[in-house]
């Protein structure tokens, strides 16, 4: 209804079953026929008896049976990455740390064996002490090959002034590919052959919301906002894209994971946007000390929501460093320093979400413990947004 589309006239034999509180159509049918209409999301957490709806509709209207699981999925992912990639043929594989690049390396992993090569790289826009963390989760416990790329100054170079949200993520997923391709003629050396592959962990929304626009000789909705690794890659991209989970959603991501015995930790870990920090910080990333402010201020936030219990209960929780200055008192003297926001939010699977609700004692002692640890910070607010209208990330 928020796109502010109405049915005013209904086709002969159609009825109304459904209206919105203000009474727009919300669902119609004709029993005759056999059409259903909806305008909503019954398959949202906000819908009530959505899942009640998709059920009658699937398995009471159109009959079919309920024969799908997750296995059928790691069994057809398998066949598909063998079918694809020659027996003879080695495999990049782009790990950022996060949940869907890891089911995705494990995956593939499982499918090809040592003809993958993992390379995490640091972009100089991680969280705090993220990659120290990550390499020693993926030597200790997934025992994956993995090599570390430190490319910080390349990335930062290449961001130094842009401020637009989209220009960042396009200049990150280029850089992205071009060391990639960098990486990939590295073991071309050492294998006689160059990997003619790269593995990414594309989601099912990464690929809604990275939609070209209409007009563009496709079918779908408007971009909301490119995906480094959907919208951001450069056309001229000499690796061929394996994407084993651009049709599944976060939830049956984790599933996937447990399936393929990913340790329950790192499968419950907070997503964390391809482009980092880069679209945490608000406006140009390398003026100041911006990152090093939002790294301290987030690390303290997503300690607090551990040491609280809170993480499993939150579907992601991050710091957003802004690009104004509020004027404060600390230390009995004036300060004009900068403001920092905190968002957290439940979802089922990102397509929506709501904020989540902190007792207020929670955030009195995360804002005093920011603004008395971290210099540069004197004002902290929360975000009480949901999806929608918001988006989850703030760029």
């Amino acid at each position: 209804m928020s796109h502010g589309d109405e049915a005013v006239k209904l086709p002969d034999g159609f009825e109304v079953v459904a209206r919105s509180q203000q009474g727009a159509v919300a669902a119609v049918e004709n029993r005759e026929m056999r059409f259903f209409g909806l305008q909503y999301h019954p398959e949202v957490t906000h819908s009530p008896e959505g899942m009640d709806t998709l059920r009658y509709f699937l398995f009471d209207v159109c009959e079919v049976s309920a024969g799908w699981n997750m296995e059928n999925i790691l069994d057809e992912e398998i066949k598909v990455i063998n079918d694809t990639v020659g027996p003879e043929e080695h495999v990049i594989c782009a790990l950022s740390g996060g949940v869907d690049s890891t089911v995705a390396a494990t995956l593939v992993h499982k499918a090809i064996g040592d003809r993958l090569h993992c390379v995490f790289v640091d972009n100089g826009l991680l969280r705090y002490k993220e990659r120290e963390r990550v390499m020693e989760t993926f030597e200790s416990d997934l025992h994956l090959p993995v090599t570390c790329v430190d490319a910080s100054n390349e990335f930062l170079d290449k961001l130094k002034g842009v401020v637009d949200p989209e220009m960042k993520r396009k200049i990150i997923g280029k850089e992205f590919i071009s060391i990639f391709d960098a990486f990939a003629h590295e073991l071309e050396k050492k294998l006689g052959r160059k990997p003619a592959y790269l593995v990414q962990g594309t989601l099912y929304p990464d690929v809604i919301e990275s939609c070209p626009p209409p007009g563009s000789g496709k079918t779908c909705s408007h971009t909301i906002k490119s995906h480094h690794n959907v919208g951001g890659l450069p056309k001229d991209m000499k690796l061929k894209l394996i994407e084993p989970l651009k049709l599944l959603f976060k939830d049956e991501v984790r599933q996937l994971g447990r399936i393929l015995n990913v340790p329950d930790a790192f499968l419950k870990r907070h997503p964390f946007p391809g482009p980092g920090l880069a679209v945490r910080v608000l406006g140009d990333v390398t003026e100041g000390n911006a990152l090093d402010i939002l790294r301290q201020v987030d690390e303290i936030f997503i300690q607090a929501i551990k040491d609280a219990g809170l993480y499993d209960s939150i579907w992601q929780a991050f710091a957003v460093f802004l690009p104004i200055r509020s004027v404060g008192v600390q230390g009995d003297q004036r300060t004009h320093s900068h403001v920092v926001a905190l968002r957290a939010v439940t979802s089922q699977d990102g397509m929506t979400a709501d904020w989540y609700y902190f007792e207020h004692k929670f955030l009195d002692d995360v804002a005093r413990k920011i603004c008395n640890s971290v210099r540069g910070v004197n004002r902290v607010v929360q975000d009480i947004t949901s999806k929608p209208p918001s988006t989850i990330e703030w760029e």
